[in-house]
């Protein structure tokens, strides 16, 4: 029985709500139809099933982020032949090992599959893969394997590896499970040697005074081991004029500890609660930790060190080339850049014409000829299939390209809302104690009564709000997101959220697709083998947008093509020929015809005419219009041609004043430092938006795989559209709603309770038991208040992509190397 054209199996794709790769919403009737919300996700789809591997979609999880553009981008990874060779002769006679940076593990089905991957590759040999650090540990046979070979092939799977950061520092988390592993010991301690004053065991037991010593040690190393954290943080805030968080959890701790101590000390068994301090502590850790893991998993998911720029090739007087880092080019040195580099400075264009694109550096979509003699700004990108040779004007430091990519400190952002709660609670609790301790005292002059009331009020005034309900709401925001494509980067970002009232985008590749659009994908199915060979071999090693277009679409179509025997010959500004095959204008190398689009033709005759243009990204009107009805001001920033910026602005309904066209880096930084009241977002993809996100209150990009803004921003969305920008603030206004709840029962509660310790109605003890109670009640009130968070409304989402449907057929002859 013949297979069906669009599975492994041979069965037909299912109508699905949801893409078969991702998992993300599928609401277009061309992707319904496919089963997939966009072509990378079709591509790995198929790669994924050819290879064998189509276990991972029993392992992954029900929602992973779609596959990015990027994976049908040719990437450098020569930098990994000097690795390798490092490694092998350090190795000697013994196995080669190297460990490296992994960006785009998302879940165990990720891990499963690349080292089940590693192992059908020649030479390979163990590959340990640690998706708490982003990292792999790889071990090879000399001379049969290929690190950079693997890095590309790993690469068609949608996983980006970089160098490894020796210099890391240990994830905050790791050592928060440390220390609730010991305090979670500790406190079992603490309560099997208190069980048994709870089952009737009399203080002059023979073993009463050795279990209550044993309690009170466990308790102690239980306070060092895990209060140790909250103190360390409290009094480091302290220090330099800040209530930190940590402090009201710090006095909390200590106050309940203190009047367990001195309990034990003057032999009175009411005062002594060990065992709900250990307890409390270890709660308090747990909520640390759930706040911490949400943030350093996103950002895990990048590469923690981006390697370093390519070197160029530096013509020498004999006329041999010599490899040289960026920072070592000096003024007037003749240098060479291969198809799809990067030019790290500012230089003269040598020899002949040659096709740059400039929309990494100011945002302008169409690619931009230079003839000899002309300066070719640093960050163009040669997109022709030729070297260029060019001459530098500036060195290194003084390029733009240095500029845009140097790193910047952010300043931190400091929650106001909640530090006024703390100082709130401070002041109150501490002037309550000291009054209700002053009065009593004086009142009765019993000063052990009055001790045990001070302490009630310090153990019975919980800060389980602050503690453990803010962080676990705030944790349970990032993974509703994370559902939503888009991960939080910086725990700053909650802070900053609830005050940002204008949205600044940039326009090329933020509101447009990365990728220009084929309008007419239909053109690419009635193509003859052989055309499709000649089309795939000419867009295959070339990297003009157009030809990028279609190469996306011939990858997600499948199988890939093999590729036509002869080389490939660029005529700039006109296209690319092999043999009798063309790809360029109409009127090149056919009669020229009034109809749009670029055409493909054989012995001067059209064999197809593919139309392909730039466009927004599928959901931006609609979402747009959603974010100014939540009162936020919309702009527009780009270095794109000032009429194609009021054109976008008009069609998407903004005010004409709203839209910015012909900006430079620096004039985006500027408009922002005016703009600016702490109340600005900056969304951007590009180098060009570097400076801009240093001028900004808050950040976010679409992209995370050139190394530049991602480690800049405060979150990062994925995805072929923009709904992740609507969903940040729809949860973020859920997690506000449900901190003010937290907040109204964290006072009902304190007002009650706190009351009836000052009118000497609950000793040490029972506030001892209402503490835990209390953390557990508001856990409940966190779990209902964010439950609308995860109550995801499919039929009013737009889809995360919008490039229509994908028909995938999985068979022989793929090569993810060349892909």
């Amino acid at each position: 029985m013949a297979k069906h054209p669009a599975t492994a199996t041979g069965v037909p794709p299912r109508k699905t709500l949801n893409c078969r790769h991702c998992g993300s919403p599928l609401n277009d009737a061309a992707m319904l139809s496919s089963g997939f919300c966009c072509s990378g996700c079709a591509y790995v789809y198929r790669i994924v099933h050819e290879h064998g591997l189509d276990g991972y979609y029993r392992i992954k999880d029900d929602i992973t982020p779609p596959v990015d553009t990027a994976v049908f981008h040719v990437r450098d990874f020569s930098w990994l032949k000097d690795l390798q060779q490092t490694a092998e002769t350090q190795a000697g006679e013994g196995t080669p090992v190297a460990v490296l940076g992994l960006q785009g593990i998302s879940c165990a089905g990720c891990v499963w599959l690349i080292e089940r991957f590693y192992q059908q590759l020649p030479g390979a040999r163990q590959i340990n893969v640690n998706a708490q650090l982003g990292e792999m540990e790889l071990r090879w046979t000399k001379g049969e394997f290929s690190l950079e070979d693997f890095a590309r092939k790993l690469h068609a799977f949608n996983y980006l590896v970089g160098p490894h950061d020796a210099e890391a520092a240990e994830p905050e988390s790791r050592g928060l499970v440390r220390r609730i592993g010991l305090c979670s010991a500790f406190a079992l301690n603490v309560m099997l040697f208190t069980l048994p004053t709870y089952f009737g065991m009399e203080s002059n037991f023979a073993y009463a005074r050795i279990f209550g010593t044993l309690s009170l040690v466990f308790g102690t190393l239980s306070l060092f081991a895990g209060g140790g954290y909250f103190f360390q943080r409290a009094w480091q805030g302290l220090r330099v004029g800040l209530l930190h968080i940590d402090l009201p959890i710090s006095l909390g701790i200590l106050g309940a500890y203190l009047g367990s101590l001195y309990g034990w000390f003057s032999g009175h068994e009411a005062y002594v609660y060990f065992d709900f301090v250990s307890g409390f502590v270890v709660l308090m850790l747990v909520g640390r930790w759930a706040q911490v893991v949400a943030v350093e998993r996103n950002r895990r998911r990048l590469l923690a060190q981006q390697p370093r720029p390519q070197n160029v090739s530096v013509v020498q007087s004999d006329g041999t080339l010599l490899a040289v880092a960026p920072d070592a080019l000096v003024i007037g040195q003749t240098f060479v850049i291969r198809p799809g580099q990067i030019i790290p400075v500012e230089a003269k264009l040598s020899l002949a014409d040659a096709t740059f694109s400039l929309a990494s550096i100011s945002g302008e979509a169409t690619p931009r000829i230079y003839q000899p003699g002309q300066r070719v700004p640093a960050g163009a990108v040669n997109i022709g299939r030729a070297e260029v040779r060019l001459i530098a004007q500036q060195v290194w430091a003084d390029s733009l390209l240095a500029q845009l990519t140097r790193p910047r400190e952010q300043a931190g952002s400091r929650h106001v809302f909640l530090d006024r709660i703390i100082q709130g609670y401070l002041i109150g609790i501490l002037l309550i104690a000291a009054g209700a301790g002053l009065g009593w005292g004086m009142l009765t002059g019993d000063f052990l009564r009055t001790g045990a009331i001070v302490t009630a009020i310090l153990v019975v005034s919980c800060p389980c709000a602050i503690g453990l309900a803010f962080p676990l709401a705030e944790e349970m925001a990032s993974v509703a997101l994370r559902r939503r494509g888009v991960y939080v980067r910086e725990s700053g970002l909650w802070a900053k959220l609830g005050r940002v009232r204008q949205l600044i985008f940039d326009k090329t590749g933020t509101l447009t697709l990365e990728t220009p659009v084929l309008a007419n994908p239909e053109s690419l199915t009635i193509l003859s083998p052989e055309a499709r060979q000649a089309l795939f071999t000419l867009v295959r090693d070339t990297a003009h947008p157009i030809s990028q277009c279609l190469f996306e679409n011939l990858l997600a179509a499948g199988p890939t093509p093999q590729t036509l025997p002869g080389q490939v010959r660029e005529t700039v500004g006109q296209g690319i020929e092999l043999g009798p095959w063309s790809l360029g204008r109409s009127g090149w190398k056919c009669a020229l015809s009034p109809e749009p689009g670029t055409v493909l033709v054989h012995e001067g005759s059209v064999v197809a005419r593919f139309e392909i243009h730039d466009t927004v990204r599928p959901d931006v009107t609609a979402e747009l219009a959603a974010l100014a009805a939540r009162g936020l001001s919309l702009h527009i920033l780009s270095g794109d041609q000032g009429e194609k910026v009021q054109a976008l602005v008009q069609s998407l309904g903004l005010p004409a004043l709203h839209g910015h066209g012909g900006m430079t880096p620096q004039d985006k930084a500027d408009w922002l430092k005016q703009a600016d009241q702490r109340d600005t977002l900056m969304l951007g993809d590009g180098a060009n938006d570097s400076l801009a996100f240093d001028s900004a209150f808050c950040r976010g990009t679409p992209v995370i795989h050139r190394g530049i803004l991602e480690q800049k921003a405060d979150f990062y969305y994925l995805g072929q559209g923009i709904g992740g920008i609507r969903a940040l603030f729809e949860i973020n206004a859920i997690r506000r709603r449900t901190e003010f709840a937290i907040l109204v029962f964290s006072v009902l509660y304190n007002l009650i309770a706190v009351g009836l310790a000052v009118a000497g109605l609950i000793n040490p003890l029972v506030a001892a038991v209402l503490m835990p109670a209390n953390s557990l009640l508001t856990l409940a009130v966190v779990t209902i208040g964010m439950k609308p968070a995860f109550v995801r409304p499919w039929h009013k989402k737009t889809p995360l992509a919008g490039q229509g449907g994908f028909k995938v057929v999985v068979g022989p002859g793929f090569e993810p190397g060349k892909a």
